[in-house]
């Protein structure tokens, strides 16, 4: 029997990163980003204001002392009245220059008047239309943002290996790029197999349930931030089992197919993946989900998941293998979800020799904002099996190998599962 990290080390190594496309940086959101992006202009491009305001001379508003000028006595206040010639609001492509002993009305954003080096907040003056009165003074540069404050010519604005968040995106756009080459979502194609499924539109009949494991998968892949296909259920022969196989494979860089490990069911596509390539099907040291299968299959060697048909089974292995694999593909620092300690609030009890994976609601003591938790299944009288109680589950006890049993107040790990509100 494989151990966890055995099992993870081979997914991982079979990580690959899609071929850079150029994309639209409104849809880049979360990818990684596949060039040095370098600037052309400075940013910003002209002075600006950053405060609505007037723009004046530092020197006529007392700011700094022209030539020759008294000193102000110490301590005392002295109003500077200044006439105003204008009004530059933001966005404004006429230019205006300003004589001394003058002031122009500016908005934030604004281009700055030729001479002008310093904005008067607004709140600094009597807010005067035709003339306007100092009541403080300002410093040269005090409340502009000067040229290329931001950027340079030649700067890299983003560098090759980024992960794009909207920072990222607000830069790109700021330095004048519409698209740029990124490495796209890898494509995850999530199929089940089984004789006794049937789609959700459909009634079933005796002997048959409901398809869940390709629409949760998908929805899980997608969450994880992949681009995702669900093809639903494989029937029919062998040889039309193996045709849409092939199809996907060609189309994909992951391959999902639940349904495909354990009992006589899947001796049938399990001899079809051997015809396209190696898999392996070595029971992983955990629970639930210990019979799996992973291998790469086509001719493009695409890593493929076999996953077991117990619902609440197969979103644990992909959460334990897949998701890891594709938060590696995007680029991501960290591929595995954030880990805690928490103290059990109920009894749970795992397998010896296997690591848990126990679905559990994890809470935050409000006085000493400690983290708590309640398992879901395992504890007495909980089934394991039931999808309800993963639906409930906002974290995963884990277990390790050699512990069989956990008590209350017992500190363990638990990991985050998707947040929600």
């Amino acid at each position: 029997m494989r151990s966890v990290e055995q099992q993870l080390a081979l997914v991982m190594d079979a990580a690959v990163k899609p071929e850079p496309v150029r994309t639209a940086i409104a849809h880049a959101l979360g990818l990684m980003c596949a060039e040095e992006v370098q600037a052309n202009q400075p940013l910003p491009g002209f002075p600006q204001a950053v405060i609505d305001g007037y723009a004046v001379r530092a020197v006529d508003v007392g700011g700094e002392k022209a030539i020759g000028a008294q000193p102000e006595q110490e301590g005392v206040e002295v109003e500077r009245s200044l006439p105003v010639v204008g009004e530059v609001p933001a966005g404004s492509r006429q230019p205006l220059r300003l004589q001394p002993r003058q002031a122009v009305r500016v908005y934030t954003g604004a281009p700055l008047p030729t001479l002008a080096d310093a904005v008067l907040p607004l709140e600094w003056t009597d807010r005067g239309r035709k003339r306007v009165t100092a009541h403080r003074p300002v410093r040269s540069g005090d409340f502009v943002r000067r040229v290329g404050d931001d950027i340079q010519p030649g700067d890299v604005a983003v560098t090759s290996g980024t992960v794009l968040g909207p920072a990222q995106i607000g830069l790109l756009a700021a330095v004048g790029r519409s698209k740029v080459l990124v490495y796209p979502r890898p494509r995850v194609t999530v199929l089940s197999f089984g004789r006794e499924l049937v789609d959700v539109d459909r009634e079933p009949g005796l002997g048959q349930v409901f398809d869940v494991n390709s629409y949760s998968l998908a929805a899980a892949a997608k969450e994880a931030g992949a681009d995702v296909q669900r093809v639903g259920i494989a029937q029919g022969e062998p040889r039309r089992i193996k045709e849409t196989l092939e199809t996907h494979l060609s189309r994909s860089e992951v391959l999902v197919i639940s349904g495909a490990v354990g009992g006589a069911g899947a001796e049938v596509i399990r001899g079809v993946l051997e015809q396209l390539g190696d898999v392996d099907t070595s029971r992983v040291a955990m629970h639930p989900g210990s019979v799996q299968g992973f291998g790469l299959l086509g001719e493009n060697r695409t890593p493929t998941f076999l996953l077991p048909s117990n619902p609440v089974a197969a979103l644990v292995v992909f959460e334990t293998f897949v998701r890891p694999l594709i938060r590696l593909s995007l680029g991501k620092r960290v591929a595995n979800r954030r880990v805690v300690r928490a103290r059990a609030l109920n009894h749970i009890e795992s397998r010896p020799g296997r690591r848990g994976f126990i679905r559990a609601r994890l809470m935050r003591d409000a006085e000493t904002s400690d983290y708590l938790v309640e398992g879901l299944s395992g504890a007495t009288g909980a089934p394991a099996h039931l999808l309800a109680g993963l639906a409930e589950a906002n974290a995963m006890v884990r277990i390790p190998e050699d512990v069989t049993s956990i008590r209350p107040g017992d500190v363990v790990d638990v990991i985050f599962l998707s947040q929600r509100s």
